[in-house]
């Protein structure tokens, strides 16, 4: 159980976090939905999501980028809905070409991230470079060893250092790659 101390700590995080992006993020569900009320309660409903799975976030960008993605995706689901559909008649292109712009969005946070991730791997060694790019692409340790010509426990090795040299170099970006990976399966 959490302490007194902890507790307020946290809701008090919360409530900073809240007002900070309350107003921007229903105007932002606004342009999709067309109805502030609406959009006040998308808002809501992500913040009481956040809450109740007590989601953590690394940096400022992480919660924004959290945060857009939810009301978006919570707008979207909003004029999918069969209420909406019969009251306001929303028209299937106009919702077309919506779920097209979350696909280029998606596709715009996917190329950031490779190139994120592909700079932090630029900055190791060739062979450890090799190892990891070959690893991303799902080889196995054994066919890493045999495309390049080398032993699976040099393969290993080699993962262990990238692994300690990419991890403080990707630290803050944690959670947006995690999303790209998530998003793409």
């Amino acid at each position: 159980m959490l302490s007194t101390d902890k507790y307020e700590l946290n809701l008090k995080e919360y409530k900073i976090l809240f007002d900070k992006h309350y107003t921007s993020l229903c105007l932002f569900a606004n342009k999709y939905v067309e109805n502030l009320d609406a959009s006040k309660d998308i808002v809501q409903e992500v913040f009481i999501k956040i809450w109740e799975k007590k989601i953590e976030f690394q940096t400022e960008t992480t919660v924004k980028a959290y945060l857009y993605t939810s009301i978006k995706n919570k707008s979207l689901d909003y004029l999918k809905s069969k209420h909406v559909k019969k009251i306001d008649k929303y028209a299937t292109k106009e919702l077309e070409k919506l779920e097209k712009e979350v696909a280029f969005l998606s596709e715009v946070v996917i190329s950031e991230s490779s190139s994120i991730i592909e700079n932090a791997i630029n900055t190791l060694p060739n062979k450890c470079a090799q190892i990891i790019r070959l690893s991303i692409k799902s080889f196995s340790n054994i066919e890493i060893a045999e495309e390049l010509s080398i032993s699976v426990n040099t393969v290993k090795a080699q993962k262990k250092i990238a692994y300690k040299r990419l991890k403080p170099i990707l630290k803050d970006y944690f959670s947006i790659i995690a999303f790209v990976f998530d998003s793409t399966n």
